[in-house]
C-alpha cells in the first residue's frame, strides 16, 4: 500500500488523486495556492514594486530577443531593441535598489500571469525568422501596457521616494512608447530600402521558391502521364481521371517532402509547415491546370484546350522566375519550354505507341 494510503492523518482527494487532510484542502484555498490571480489593488508596496523589478526584466529580455532575431537581416532595427533592452535592465538597477531600502535583500516572486489585468503574450519572439511588422506592434503594445501600470501604480504608493521614481519611469515608458509608434518613421530611407530588400529575399525564400518548386513540379511532371493518357485512351474522361491522380498524388508527396526537408532554424526558409503546404497546393495547382480542360467532352477540343493552358503555365513559370529569382526573361522561357516541350512529347509518344 503506498506511504500516502497508509497515513491516517491523509484523507479526502486533491485536483490530482492524492489525498489530502480537508483542512490543509481549505487553508490552499483560502491563501489562493490553487493559480487565482491576483487583483492588483490588492497588492502591497512591496509587491508593486516586486512586480515591477519582472516586469522590466522581462520586457529586457523580450528586446534582446528581438535583436537577436533580427540582427542579421535589420540590423538598424535591432540597435533600436538593443538600446531600449539595456534602458530596461537600467529600470530594473534602480527598482531593486528601492526595493532594497525599503524592504531589504529577498524580493517576492510575482510576475505578470500571476496579476489580473495584463495582456497574455504570445511568445513568437522564439520563431525564427522574426517578422518585422509584428515585431514593432508588439513593442509598441508592450511600451503602453508598462506606461499603464507605472500609473496605476503611482496611485497606489504612499511612499514619496518610490512614487518618485515610479514617476520617472512612466516618463520613460512614455517616450519609449513614442519611439515605438514612431520606428517605422525614425528609419532612414537607405536603411528601410535594405529591410524592404530584406523582406523581399525572406518572401522569396520561404513563399516562392517552394510554391515555384511546386509549380513546376506540378505543370512539367503531369504533363506526361495527363497526355499518355490522352492519347492511349482518346477519352477526355480517363485523361481526366489520371491526370486529378497525378495532380493530387504529387501535391501530397512534393508537400511533405518540403516540410521534412529541414525545420528552417538554420536556412531560414521559415516553417515547415507553411512551406510544406504552399509547394503541395502549388504542385496541385500545376497539374490540375491541364486537367480541367478535359473536363469538355469533345476531345480534340479538350486536347488544344489543355495545350493552351501548358504554354500558359510555362510562360507564368518563366515570369516568376525573371520576377522573383532574377533570371534573364529569354533564358528562363527556355529552359522552361524546353523542359515542358520535352515532357510533353514523352507523354504524347508513350501514349500513341
Amino acid at each position: 500500500m503506498p506511504g500516502w494510503q497508509a497515513c491516517p492523518k491523509l484523507s479526502g482527494t486533491n485536483l490530482i488523486g492524492v489525498s489530502l487532510n480537508p483542512i490543509l484542502e481549505t487553508e490552499l484555498r483560502n491563501s489562493k495556492l490553487v493559480g487565482m490571480a491576483r487583483n492588483f489593488k490588492d497588492l502591497t508596496e512591496r509587491e508593486i514594486l516586486a512586480l515591477a523589478i519582472s516586469l522590466e526584466e522581462e520586457d529586457g529580455r523580450v528586446y534582446a530577443d528581438f535583436a537577436d532575431g533580427l540582427r542579421e537581416t535589420y540590423p538598424a532595427t535591432a540597435k533600436l531593441f538593443d538600446d531600449m533592452g539595456a534602458e530596461e535592465s537600467g529600470h530594473r538597477a534602480s527598482l531593486i535598489e528601492t526595493y532594497r531600502a525599503r524592504f531589504g535583500e529577498h524580493i517576492p516572486l510575482i510576475r505578470r500571469q500571476d496579476v489580473k489585468g495584463f495582456v497574455q503574450r504570445r511568445p513568437f519572439w522564439l520563431t525564427r525568422p522574426l517578422k518585422i511588422s509584428e515585431v514593432r506592434k508588439q513593442a509598441e503594445i508592450m511600451e503602453l501596457e508598462t506606461r499603464q501600470f507605472y500609473q496605476k501604480a503611482i496611485g497606489q504608493v504612499t511612499d514619496a521616494g518610490v512614487r518618485k521614481l515610479l514617476g520617472d519611469l512612466e516618463e520613460v515608458e512614455r517616450k519609449h512608447q513614442v519611439t515605438a509608434e514612431a520606428m517605422e518613421e525614425s528609419i532612414t530611407p537607405a536603411v528601410r530600402k535594405t529591410e524592404d530588400e530584406a523582406q523581399r529575399r525572406l518572401f522569396v525564400l520561404q513563399i516562392v521558391q517552394p510554391g515555384l518548386a511546386g509549380l513546376m513540379d506540378g505543370s512539367v511532371s503531369t504533363l506526361a502521364p495527363v497526355f499518355a493518357a490522352a492519347f492511349a485512351t482518346r477519352s477526355s474522361n480517363d485523361a481526366f481521371l489520371v491526370g486529378l491522380a497525378a495532380s493530387i498524388g504529387a501535391g501530397i508527396s512534393m508537400a511533405f517532402a518540403e516540410a521534412l526537408s529541414d525545420d528552417g532554424s538554420l536556412t531560414g526558409r521559415g516553417r515547415p509547415v507553411l512551406r510544406g503546404a504552399v509547394t503541395g497546393l502549388m504542385t496541385t495547382a500545376g497539374g490540375i491546370g491541364h486537367t480541367l480542360p478535359f473536363l469538355i467532352k469533345d476531345f480534340h477540343v479538350a486536347f488544344i484546350a489543355a495545350v493552351i493552358v501548358v504554354a500558359m503555365e510555362l510562360a507564368t513559370i518563366a515570369w516568376i522566375r525573371n520576377r522573383y529569382m532574377d533570371t534573364p526573361l529569354l533564358s528562363a522561357a527556355f529552359q522552361v519550354v524546353v523542359g515542358g516541350v520535352l515532357v510533353f512529347a514523352v507523354g504524347i509518344w508513350i501514349g500513341s505507341s
